[in-house]
Order: structure tokens, then sequence, then C-alpha cells
């Protein structure tokens, strides 16, 4: 590879990306087991391209600093310098970063997703046989998360219990709309916006219909914050029905004029409420294949379905925009363990393979998928599935990789 012709990817007016044979990524290591897994994972996508391409293409990657490694050297957990070249090289892969629970530095993961307006969080979730599931037919679970990213909950607005501005709020409540909230509470406030909405559900249903998808569900709590979440479920339908009218039905006019038989072509858009599609997912997986849901449910939902196929350890994640899409391991950092090549890589493996379809490199993309699930068939795995799988040969971080590479 010469890596003098690598160049930077760029974005077309029409959102398209311009991909060169050998584009310039930017990686960030990530916290705590981020030592182990991004090596392990570099590893596996540098062969899974020069395999698939015959050497004619390439990644020239470019470390960025942020979390603890960028505290460290910069005194900023998230250097604007970080933050400018992910912009300006549009695409990027990160290892886990940590974060404080109840105290210190808000979310890295979440910063980087609004300042950089990734407002598409996209989980695929799919099981690879024969990885360990507490489901009696993992198989049937083949779904993709679209969670709105950049409001909701986790905008961070809120003010701690005690504080002036907490008071502030509460007696505004309290006094002008009729409220009766304590005086030592917390507050958070629950923004959830049309033109928010509209994109996340626009870019779920453009994923339906790139990929032959039957049905793109909505889920809201909707039947209680009615005006947040209720209006996310009713800016879907009409963000489906203004766009892709042409190519979506409702599951009401399904059912009224089709006698339930889906016509060919056209994509269902139906509605459910959160704590039922807990419940459907688990005893009803094959009718739902893409979710778009508001911020804390698609957390929620998510994971709750990393756990039927294996856990999150075998989860890829996505935070994308219009001009810029960042792919992420969807675990923690592990700190434990980190530095001793001890845990499974798959979820930053699997976000590479991702991160791969998304340049247009599918060869790649699913050379690496393939090569993955023959090397756990073969019993070859990281401690977490030695544990699990009966016969299993337990490997190390690095030589489950090697693994993988070796039978691309």
């Amino acid at each position: 590879m010469k890596t003098q012709n690598a160049k930077k990817i760029s974005v077309s007016g029409k959102g398209r990306l311009d991909v060169p044979d050998i584009p310039i990524i930017p990686f960030i290591e990530g916290d705590g087991i981020g030592i182990d897994i991004w090596p392990a994972t570099q590893l596996v996508l540098d062969k899974a391209v020069q395999s698939a391409f015959d050497g004619q293409r390439g990644i020239l990657w470019h470390e960025l600093l942020a979390g603890e490694k960028g505290y460290q050297q910069t005194g900023q957990w998230l250097p604007d310098e970080t933050l400018e070249s992910l912009r300006e090289h549009v695409v990027a892969i990160k290892g886990p970063m940590t974060t404080p629970v109840g105290t210190g530095i808000r979310s890295l993961n979440v910063a980087i997703r609004q300042k950089l307006d990734l407002y598409a969080c996209v989980r695929p979730v799919r099981y690879i046989d024969p990885v360990p599931s507490p489901m009696k037919n993992p198989g049937k679970i083949n779904m993709v998360v679209f969670r709105e990213n950049t409001e909701d909950l986790y905008a961070g607005i809120e003010w701690q219990a005690g504080s002036q501005e907490a008071g502030q709020v509460i007696g505004f409540l309290n006094d002008k709309l009729g409220t009766q909230l304590c005086e030592n509470t917390g507050i958070g406030i629950k923004p959830i916006s049309e033109v928010n909405t509209k994109r996340l559900v626009a870019r779920a249903i453009q994923y339906a219909i790139e990929q032959n998808l039957p049905s793109v569900t909505l889920m809201h709590k909707g039947n209680i914050m009615k005006y947040t979440e209720g209006a996310f479920a009713r800016w879907g339908y009409e963000v489906a029905k203004e766009r892709f009218a042409d190519k979506t039905i409702t599951e009401q006019d399904l059912y009224d004029t089709h006698a339930g038989g889906r016509p060919a072509g056209k994509i269902v858009i139906k509605d459910r409420i959160a704590d039922m599609l807990f419940q459907q997912v688990l005893l009803r997986p094959g009718e739902f294949s893409v979710i778009a849901t508001p911020n804390l449910n698609g957390d929620y939902i998510s994971d709750a379905l990393a756990a039927q196929v294996g856990g999150l350890g075998m989860a890829p994640g996505a935070n994308i925009g219009d001009q810029c899409a960042v792919f992420e391991a969807t675990h923690g950092t592990a700190p434990k363990y980190a530095g001793l090549d001890k845990v499974n890589p798959s979820s930053l493996i699997l976000s590479g393979a991702m991160m791969l379809d998304h340049l247009g490199w599918h060869k790649a993309a699913a050379a690496v998928r393939t090569a993955l699930q023959k090397t756990i068939r073969d019993g070859i795995v990281t401690y977490d599935l030695a544990r699990q799988l009966e016969g299993a040969k337990e490997v190390k971080c690095s030589e489950f990789a090697s693994a993988i590479a070796g039978r691309l």
C-alpha cells in the first residue's frame, strides 16, 4: 500500500461519500480495554481490505486523542483538534471511553454525538451462531435500532437537587404552572423536536428501503408522555407520508385495505408502546426489522436485544449524521481487564465491518463477519465465550484477532 497516495474522504452535494482507494481514517484507541481491542480490530480490518481488494485498497490510520489519553497529553478530555479532525475526515472509529457516574465530566460519547450532530445511533442486532444465548431461537433476532442521538434526556439539561438553578425551575413550575414539586428535587428536561424526530425516522425508513426490509417500528411511551414521545410517533408517521408515500403503508391501512397482506415493495410503518415492545421482541422477534426510537428508549432496547444474541461484546454500533460518522464499540471500558490481552474484541471488529459497509466496501465487510463466525464455530474464542461453549479453546484477545485474520 502506497501511503503517499492516501487521501481524505469527502462528501458530495447529495450526501454521498467520495472514498479514495486509500482513505485516511482517524481512530480513537479508547480507555481501559481500548488498548487491547483496538490493535485487534485494526489487524482484522487491514487484512480484510487487503484480501478483498488484492492489495489495491487500504486504510491509512490516523490516531486522535480523547478520553484519558487525551487528558494526560493535552489536559482536555475531548480536545477541539480531535473534534475538528473527525469533521474533516468524515469517517472514524473509536474504542470505549470512560464516563464517571454521578459526578465529573459528562459522557464523552454523548459530547461527540452532539457536537458533530451525529443524530442517528445505529445498532444492528443479529445472532452469530454458535454464540451462547439465553433465547431458545436466537436466530430469529435480526433487527436494526435507529436511536435519536441529540435530544431527549440525553440532551443533558438538568440541575442538581438543592442547587440555585433547580430551585428557580421548581419555583417557576410550582408558582406559574401549578405543579407541586418538592423543594429538594433534581430537575431534568426532556426535549423532543419535530425536526430531529423526522430526520431520524427518515433515515430509518431509507435504510429499510435500501435493505429491502419489511417494516419500521416507532418505539415510544406516548400513552404517558403525550407531547414528547407521543409526538415522536406522530411525527414519524408524518415523515413517512411526506417523503416516502410511494414506499410505505401504515399498519392500520395494511389491515383495513389489504387484509394484513403486505403489498409488494411497501414498508409497513407501525408503532409500539415501549414496555410492550420489550415483551414482543422476546416473544415475536420475527415481526420486527427496523426500530426507530427516542434516545433513552433506544439505549434500553439496543442493550436488551444485544443480551439476546450474546451480550454487548458481540454488538456493533455507529453514530451517523449527514456530514460525518463515528463507529464505536458499544460496551464500556472494563478497566480491570485493561492491558491483560483478555477481552472479546468482537464489538469493535463488527463496528469496523459496519464502517467498511459505510464506505461501500461491502466485500471486505462481509468477509469480516464470515471469518469471525468461522472462528467462533471452530471453538477459538476469548474467555467470555470459552466458559459457555463446551470444548472451546480459550485464547487471548490478540490471538482471537489473529485467528479471524487467518480465515480471511
